[in-house]
């Protein structure tokens, strides 16, 4: 879950979130070069002596700014590439799991297992333990197992919602008639919490996520 004031992406417990985590540093150290390397040439025309002032063209000039964008596209498209291949793997998931979308829950289906169904809803502040967390806490947790392939299905029953679990890089919408699918591990017990990522209704805030990662052993 994440703290106060965190400003930064959310602790990985997922092989899937790590990688995520890596493309995000190398992103962001291309964009932090090209802040600085834009930041220096404003500053050096703000305050050049104007001695080309004639200067109409330059093919150098043309032929540079030209190559070296799509060399730093390149440089950010591939390890992108990867990524979304590992997002799109799958082999031989251990459990399927069903996530329905509704104003303003989420049922859930564990087919696998005879047919197992339950709804999700959210504590109300009235009914919160002294260790529970206003609007990110469930009456029905979804467990599943640490260490094993996962693969879920998303979808929805009246209108747009997102299913989305930050620390295990998990985001797809929920799509009323639509199939969506992901897959994930969980690489640590604990609790996961997330909430509906996309706007869905007077209730939109009110319809957490709540994963229970245990041992499978």
């Amino acid at each position: 879950i994440n703290s106060w004031s965190n400003v930064n992406l959310q602790n990985s417990s997922s092989p899937l979130m790590e990688q995520l985590m890596f493309f995000h540093n190398h992103s962001m150290i291309v964009i932090i070069l090209i802040t600085i390397l834009v930041g220096y040439l404003m500053t050096m025309l703000f305050f050049n002596k104007y001695t080309n002032r004639m200067l109409m063209e330059s093919q150098n000039i043309e032929i540079i700014w030209t190559i070296l964008p799509a060399i730093t596209l390149i440089f950010i498209a591939l390890p992108s590439l990867r990524l979304l291949y590992l997002l799109d793997d799958l082999n031989n998931p251990l459990i399927t799991l069903k996530s329905i979308g509704h104003q303003w829950y989420w049922s859930y289906e564990y087919s696998d297992f005879n047919d197992i169904e339950f709804d999700s809803y959210m504590i109300p502040s009235e009914e919160l333990k002294i260790d529970d967390f206003r609007l990110l806490d469930v009456d029905n947790r979804v467990i599943l197992p640490m260490n094993s392939q996962i693969r879920i299905l998303i979808t929805a029953a009246d209108v747009l919602h997102s299913w989305t679990i930050p620390s295990l890089g998990i985001k797809a919408d929920a799509t009323p008639g639509r199939l969506n699918q992901l897959n994930f591990m969980i690489n640590r017990p604990g609790l996961y919490y997330g909430q509906c990522s996309e706007i869905c209704g007077a209730n939109h805030s009110f319809m957490p996520i709540v994963i229970e990662s245990i041992s499978i052993k």
